[in-house]
């Protein structure tokens, strides 16, 4: 009878293919076991890449783009985007728009490509798109207030020659009822208000609805001026989360219990990291280090051009806290977007 062998001896190349299949925070326990075991699990171990944040800059075309995870700067010159102004970000593709022409147009900032849409006055309203405008599921939608009873939405999708625009009831009081910021999950388009209301319109049945759900309630001390800047909505996994900030205060984080439709207050993110900005935001898994279980926010004014974080885990800011205010930041002047995996042709 052959004896057991020890899972020392096991064949470096099948261990090498057992710990490959492990997500990061398995491949980091198992490195933990002994040196050789640390040896496979680092060379097989696999990131995922953060977003990086577009600065745009006051005059001039040359653009910076930040890297949080490497803490590293790349400049470069883009013309195409001079005189535009983001409106939103997915799969590494930007939408812009141009106030003095009304022209409304995707542009892809690492391979160059570019989509035009018809035009359409951006005022006020916050825009979003479904997916890259090379699918055909892309769709482009837009939410204006019109009054405290009824809001505007528009849609529109590459290869169309018009945008469609229909007016919606609005249940809402007048401060309720302005929508600014938007996440695109399942399908459907989630809007939050300034008040912490979720307002959902379904592209395939045109329909507009807003939850039966109060906003999240917060300490009466957390809100103080501009306080209607200091929330953002993202998404992981179909989970919707409302992140509340106040300069004096921690963030608190909240997720819709779609089930018993209502808020549950978050104390960890369970290894999430979330980068929010006012235009649009994004969620990773699989980061390295600090950026594990943390928020990443485009940038604090007078803080230099670099994100602000904050960690679950620590119950603090990096750098260190000092009164970061929201209602002084500029939305337009930074956005996150997605790198594609090969850099080589950007960088």
């Amino acid at each position: 009878m052959n004896e057991l062998q020890s899972w020392s001896e096991i064949p470096t190349e099948l261990l090498e293919l057992i710990i490959s299949r492990l997500n990061l925070e398995d491949n980091i326990r198992v490195s933990s076991v002994c040196k050789r075991w640390n040896s496979i699990a680092i060379s097989v171990r696999v990131a995922n890449q953060s977003p990086w944040i577009l600065y745009f800059p006051k005059s001039g075309n040359l653009h910076e783009f930040y890297d949080p995870s490497k803490r590293v700067t790349y400049a470069c010159e883009i013309p195409e985007l001079v005189g535009s102004r983001a409106c939103y970000s997915k799969d590494g593709w930007l939408l812009l728009y141009k106030p003095t022409t009304n022209r409304v147009f995707f542009f892809n900032p690492f391979t160059q490509d570019s989509v035009n849409m018809p035009s359409f006055e951006i005022n006020h309203q916050i825009v979003a798109f479904s997916s890259a405008p090379t699918s055909s599921e892309c769709i482009l939608f837009s939410i204006k207030h019109m009054s405290p009873t009824v809001v505007a939405i528009s849609t529109c999708h590459p290869g169309a020659t018009d945008w469609t625009t229909v007016n919606y009831a609005n249940r809402l009081p007048f401060v309720s009822s302005i929508w600014n910021k938007v996440i695109f999950v399942g399908g459907l388009f989630y809007c939050l208000s300034l008040t912490g209301w979720v307002g959902v319109y379904d592209p395939l049945k045109r329909t507009w609805d807003v939850l039966p759900v109060p906003p999240p309630k917060c300490p009466d001390h957390f809100f103080s001026k501009n306080w209607w800047k200091g929330k953002f909505i993202a998404e992981h996994k179909g989970e919707i989360l409302v992140i509340y900030t106040c300069c004096n205060e921690n963030p608190i984080i909240f997720k819709l219990d779609q089930t018993e439709m209502g808020w549950v207050e978050m104390k960890t993110l369970a290894g999430v990291t979330l980068f929010v900005s006012f235009l649009s935001s994004h969620s990773r898994t699989d980061l390295l280090g600090l950026m594990r279980n943390s928020i990443y926010f485009s940038k604090v004014r007078f803080f230099g051009k670099r994100c602000i974080s904050y960690s679950v885990d620590k119950c603090r800011y990096y750098p260190c806290k000092r009164c970061y205010d929201w209602g002084e930041q500029d939305p337009f002047e930074s956005i996150w977007i997605e790198p594609p995996e090969e850099l080589s042709t950007f960088i």
